[in-house]
């Protein structure tokens, strides 16, 4: 007697959707360390890393016998903590590097202050460069803002040698950030104010761009608050309705099979059934091949009408609220990015 394959259908699935994150390249916008006085066994060393939300973000330190896995706290906020070991043989100057990982893309960025309190940044070796061989850093620029307090944004750019990595530090604010490339040679990057900052309308800011193990310092000479005979007209400073997309997945539902399939599977299987054996033994094969039957051609029919749809997850802005917006489509939309939401309609934030 023959044995029929029973094919269960699977129930409704969600699962990441991450064709979109293959096609960007994740960004690091910051990368902070909490300095100690000493680095001795049991000491621990706190890092904070800010760039694209979704990702995996690990840490190599120099002298280390273990790298670091940070966790995501907060959406692009990454956590995590080193615990020194008698093994370990890390100095003020060891190398920090971190890798962001979104997809099948990662970025990297590399601490350029020391581990140890009162050291400041790590000291660069000039050597015998020749001036001609430095970068040079024409213009270091900032879009003031007439509000200094936590959620307003500060837009620096600094114009330079092209192909260098930029990193800038704003007095009062904890950690180095990092500006992209966004032109040959032009250097761009906003930096939101957080609760914890302490930032004066005169507060030094200075950046660094760097051509392997070249380096060119330049301080800000601007104001970071604009005068108040120059404010133009004030928006409002938390937006109701934006949100960032912390998760895209793709929903498939299986479709109900009708009788019709079962009746169909169900005689098919009878008739198949009926070519074996003889007397009784016949019978129960035609029974068996009906129940078969039945069951593999309402399943047929349900994976035949099985639909998938898209669920965007979008993280608010004001509150730290979540909200789910159905599509039938694909919504053309990435994690990470900013957006409005309007009578349940998503469009990006321009």
């Amino acid at each position: 007697m023959p044995f029929f394959s029973l094919i269960l259908a699977l129930p409704a699935q969600a699962q990441q959707y991450n064709n979109s994150a293959a096609s960007y390249t994740p960004v690091i916008r910051g990368f902070d360390v909490e300095e100690v006085r000493r680095l001795k066994p049991g000491v621990e060393l706190n890092f904070k890393l800010y760039g694209t939300p979704g990702g995996r973000a690990t840490l190599s330190i120099a002298g280390a016998n273990r790298n670091l896995n940070m966790t995501e706290t907060e959406p692009g906020q990454y956590e995590g903590t080193y615990t020194l070991g008698s093994r370990d043989n890390i100095t003020g100057n060891s190398a920090v590097t971190a890798n962001l990982r979104v997809g099948n893309q990662v970025t990297s960025g590399v601490l350029s202050e020391s581990l140890l309190r009162d050291v400041g940044r790590h000291p660069r070796d000039q050597g015998r460069e020749r001036a001609a061989d430095l970068p040079r850093i024409a213009r270091f620029d900032v879009q003031a803002n007439d509000d200094l307090t936590p959620g307003n944004e500060l837009v620096f750019s600094v114009y330079g040698t092209p192909g260098a990595k930029v990193d800038m530090a704003i007095a009062g604010t904890r950690g180095v950030f990092f500006l992209p490339e966004v032109n040959p040679g032009e250097y761009s990057g906003g930096y939101t104010i957080r609760r914890a900052d302490r930032i004066t309308p005169n507060s030094v800011v200075t950046a660094n761009m760097r051509v392997g193990n070249r380096v060119a310092t330049a301080t800000l000479n601007k104001p970071l608050r604009i005068a108040s005979g120059n404010a133009p007209a004030r928006e409002v400073r938390y937006c109701t309705n934006c949100a960032t997309v912390e998760a895209i997945n793709v929903v498939e539902v299986n479709g109900e099979g009708n009788y019709l399939g079962t009746i169909g599977g169900g005689v098919v299987g009878a008739v198949l059934g009926s070519q074996v054996g003889k007397g009784s033994g016949r019978t129960a094969a035609q029974i068996a091949g009906a129940l078969g039957g039945a069951y593999v051609g309402r399943n047929i029919e349900r994976n035949a009408k099985k639909t998938q749809h898209y669920e965007v997850v979008i993280r608010f802005a004001n509150n730290g609220g979540t909200q789910t917006v159905t599509y039938e489509n694909d919504p053309g939309l990435r994690v990470g990015e900013k957006v409005r939401i309007n009578d349940g309609v998503l469009s990006r934030d321009q």
